[in-house]
């Protein structure tokens, strides 16, 4: 007997192969999109860390200045004053080079006597280069070391010694002969310099290899000179032993003001904390991918359940206990479970190669530049996908294992039992999806704006409506039944009947496909109000006619400065009436918790371009207040910044301003106070906006990086670029667009960062598909000797063919329905509280019927179409075939 038992699921499964592979695939698809988006996350995040351990090394400690870097007197002075720990000067700054597929690359400028006890690239058993290159990457000027691998993918050879000794004498650089390609060609800031590859470095740990492959290596004085550094440090690497502060007070001691000390730990986790709220919106998006393929499980393991009471019944009858039936039906679902999760991983690989290329661009276009050369497989995403998956499938196949294993063996033998119960159980579903609904808003409303609970609450939402599917089916057929019988007469009557008998089943389906629907409702909603925020924002914000800014590896604001020359060249341009500049930097703000991005300003309409959230007066008063030293921050700023320090416009604390910000100068923490709270939905980080001449005044740094031109009227801002190009391309390459180009690309950005969503959407509506295929066919299959008495009474292939597609249409029209007010929901709650908590923007509403309609469609095609296969399939049995049953 105990044999026997779990042959009869083994039998069941091979006799029924359609209903196991859609159940697997439904399994598969879920994992899939969930390991494919964790992986794309985690090797994006791994490539940080591989790039942040390859420039750091074993550096502890991290001296950083202001914009400028620190200056390399200070290392000299810290080398004469006998510090007992090492210290190592270094120069680093993001490149492009068209010799390595124009993909940005660390450029790291180290000094090699200082280097040993820090990075092993050049001594220890990570070199792996030649003596002759070390020797010629010492006293070469502009040679640099490359990676074995990098050097490979891309053709390039190290340079021979005769030829480094020879262009070391002459100065100059000759061309590559056919059998040595040695040079390299290196872009920053609109500047090109050519360099020698004086060897290749080949480290015999993958991991040393794997993080060189984004750095090309140079000497301190060859980084400068390429950076246009010269004089200038980034920083100083140190090594500190735990707990060894009195180290860290001596050198505290030798520092000048605006010059401090950081853990680089702690400054590269919130680096990478930068980019938390965006992962995790897209594994919450990825997991609804697995959430409707579960409502495909509970459907396919509730069919196998009804179809196999009877044989349920007689073992009960014959001694099976419940518990055994139980574990029957659950080992079923375990297996179909590991199946379809293993299967999952292999795609999920697959859909993670794209991914993370989605991925990454979008972390270059709204975070920090991270180069990402391939998908990382790890063995905990895939560890986490397949215990995910498995266990998710035991526990939504608990709930019809509990019903075949609880029904009494009489019952369990009449087939119209469970329908029955169903029936009686629609309003017991729709009063706790309601409560549901009412926990999810609970958990949305709860103080403290925690992300996770957000989710947790949207979910909730979510999964309440989907629990009104089945007293929603019922209502919508009861009203639809008179229009449906003037039209298809008796088949038109039996249609929605039909739904409603079979409502344990069919509700399901529809859920699932509802689910999917109303997603794609609530993110094109969310997405299309964000697009028509940010148009507005552009419009507002961009004023300017032509806009000049040196050439960037992303989409970020770049920090690389334009020749002083090129400023007052455009001053006298004919044509242009006003020359607007700001300086984009990095400072740290205590008040906000890092770095934040300061632009520097001397447009005079800075305000007026402003759309503000809180602001003490009119845009002229918050101009002439940002004259006498006052700032403005954007609205995710403001969220980041201390509470105590925002206080209320008025009170004596804030003197009529919204609060203060600290920032680190060089002359030491200054508080500056906050005249205007602006909208912006440029980084989710926050920007904060200062006078230049404030600026300079504790900064001393009188550097740009943007330019806005104001034309005279009538003068073509596309002739002018065209102008422009041409004659400052000697002086220095710089993106010059005028404002139509600058708002469409923006746009673009804005496309692409959305992508990936798309990608997510498409691929749940296909599990859905999935879905609702497996419930009509597994419904058809049920009622085929039914459909065999209405075919023996007269009832022809083509009327039974239009018959089940009217249901599969109803059915459709049901999800889609149902779809409307959930997705618009939805729409609210990733608006109005989930942006707001991952990135602080506040979004306007754009309700337009547009979602709506496409989602409606989406919905009665994709159930029209999931009914063909079911429907050709009855259509061609004949009816003796169908009455003979099982």
């Amino acid at each position: 007997m105990y044999l026997s038992l779990p042959l009869t699921s083994l039998r069941y499964l091979i006799r029924r192969p359609w209903q196991t592979v859609l159940m697997i695939i439904g399994i598969m698809l879920g994992v899939a999109v969930v390991v494919a988006i964790d992986l794309a996350n985690a090797s994006a995040s791994r490539a940080f860390d591989l790039s942040t351990d390859a420039v750091a090394g074993r550096a502890t400690h991290q001296i950083n200045g202001g914009p400028q870097g620190v200056d390399e007197t200070l290392y000299g002075v810290l080398r004469r004053a006998g510090l007992d720990i090492p210290l190592a000067p270094v120069v680093t700054a993001y490149v492009t080079s068209p010799d390595l597929g124009n993909v940005p690359i660390q450029l790291l400028g180290v000094d090699p006597f200082a280097e040993a006890p820090f990075r092993s690239y050049l001594s220890g058993p990570d070199q792996g280069a030649p003596a002759e290159g070390l020797a010629a990457f010492f006293t070469q000027p502009g040679a640099v070391l490359l990676s074995v691998d990098v050097a490979e993918r891309y053709g390039l050879t190290a340079c021979k010694t005769g030829r480094l000794d020879s262009e070391a004498q002459t100065g100059t650089q000759s061309s590559n002969s056919p059998a040595e390609n040695c040079t390299l060609t290196l872009q920053f800031s609109g500047y090109t310099q050519t360099a020698l590859v004086a060897g290749l470095l080949d480290p015999a740990d993958g991991l040393s290899r794997r993080a060189l492959n984004g750095i090309v290596l140079a000497d301190i004085a060859t980084a400068q000179e390429l950076t246009g550094q010269v004089g200038n440090l980034s920083y100083i690497d140190l090594i500190v032993p735990e707990g060894d502060t009195a180290s860290l007070l001596e050198v505290e001691g030798l520092l000048p003001e605006g010059v401090e000390i950081q853990e680089i730990a702690a400054r590269a986790g919130t680096i990478e904390e930068m980019t938390a709220a965006f992962r995790l919106n897209l594994t919450a998006l990825s997991l609804l991918a697995l959430i409707v393929g579960l409502f495909l499980i509970y459907n396919t393991m509730t069919f196998s359940v009804v179809k196999r009471r009877p044989l349920f019944g007689t073992l009960r009858c014959l001694g099976v206990t419940q518990r055994e039936v139980f574990g029957l039906v659950v080992a079923e679902a375990f297996v179909v479970g590991v199946i379809g999760s293993g299967l999952g991983l292999g795609l999920g690989v697959v859909l993670g190669q794209g991914a993370v290329q989605l991925v990454t661009q979008t972390i270059n276009d709204l975070y920090f530049v991270v180069t990402v050369r391939g998908l990382e497989v790890s063995t905990l995403s895939l560890a986490k996908g397949f215990g995910l998956g498995v266990v998710a499938t035991v526990i939504t196949a608990a709930f019809p294992a509990w019903e075949a294993a609880s029904v009494p063996p009489r019952a369990a033998l009449s087939r119209s039992g469970l329908e029955q119960k169903a029936g009686r159980a629609v309003s017991l579903v729709a009063i706790g999806g309601g409560v549901l609904i009412l926990a999810g808003v609970g958990l949305l409303a709860l103080p403290g704006g925690d992300l996770i609970l957000g989710f947790a609450g949207t979910f909730a939402v979510i999964i309440g409506f989907a629990m009104l599917t089945p007293i929603v089916t019922r209502v919508l057929m009861q009203w639809v039944m008179p229009f449906t019988a003037r039209v298809g007469g008796v088949l038109g009557r039996m249609a929605p009947r039909n739904v409603v008998n079979a409502l344990s089943r069919t509700s399901i389906a529809v859920a699932a496909l509802m689910v999917a629907v109303s997603v794609t409702i609530g993110i094109s909603l969310m997405v299309g109000s964000f697009r028509y925020t940010v148009v507005a924002w552009l419009a507002q914000s961009l004023q300017g006619d032509v806009y000049l800014s040196p050439p960037t590896t992303g989409a970020v604001r770049s920090e690389n400065v334009i020749a002083p020359e090129i400023v007052a060249t455009l001053r006298d341009w004919p044509g242009v009436a006003r020359v607007d500049t700001i300086r984009f930097v990095q400072v740290d703000s205590p008040s906000a918790g890092g770095a934040v991005q300061l632009g520097a300003t001397d447009n005079p309409g800075t305000a007026d371009e402003r759309i503000f959230k809180e602001a003490i007066g009119t845009s002229e008063e918050v101009w002439a207040a940002m004259e006498a030293g006052a700032v403005m921050i954007s609205e995710p700023l403001a969220n980041r910044v201390d509470g105590t320090q925002r206080a209320q416009k008025g009170t004596e604390a804030t003197d009529g301003f919204l609060g203060t910000i600290s920032l680190e100068t060089p002359e030491g923490v200054r508080e500056f106070p906050i005249a205007g709270i602006y909208y912006d939905y440029s980084s989710s980080t926050g920007v904060m906006l200062m006078h230049q001449p404030v600026y300079r005044q504790y900064w001393d740094d009188p550097a740009i990086n943007a330019i806005a031109l104001r034309l005279d009227p009538g003068a073509d801002p596309d002739q002018v670029t065209l102008e422009l190009e041409a004659a400052l391309a000697p002086i220095q390459g710089l993106d010059i667009r005028p404002n139509k180009a600058l708002r469409d690309e923006a746009l673009v950005v804005f496309d692409r960062t959305f992508a990936i969503t798309g990608a997510l959407q498409l691929l749940a509506t296909l599990v859905a598909f999935v879905g609702v295929l497996s419930a009509l066919l597994s419904l058809q299959l049920e009622k085929a000797r039914e459909l065999g008495i209405l075919r023996a009474i007269g009832l022809t292939a083509e009327q039974l063919r239009g018959l089940i597609l009217l249901e599969t249409g109803l059915m459709g029209t049901v999800a889609g329905v149902l779809a409307m007010p959930t997705g618009f929901v939805l729409s609210l709650i990733l608006i109005y509280i989930i942006n707001q908590r991952a990135f602080g923007w506040t979004l306007q509403l754009q309700l337009t019927w547009v979602p709506f309609a496409q989602a409606w469609i989406v919905a009665v095609v994709a159930a029209l179409l999931a009914g063909v296969y079911p429907a050709r399939k009855i259509g061609d049995m004949a009816a003796a075939e169908a009455l003979r049953g099982d």
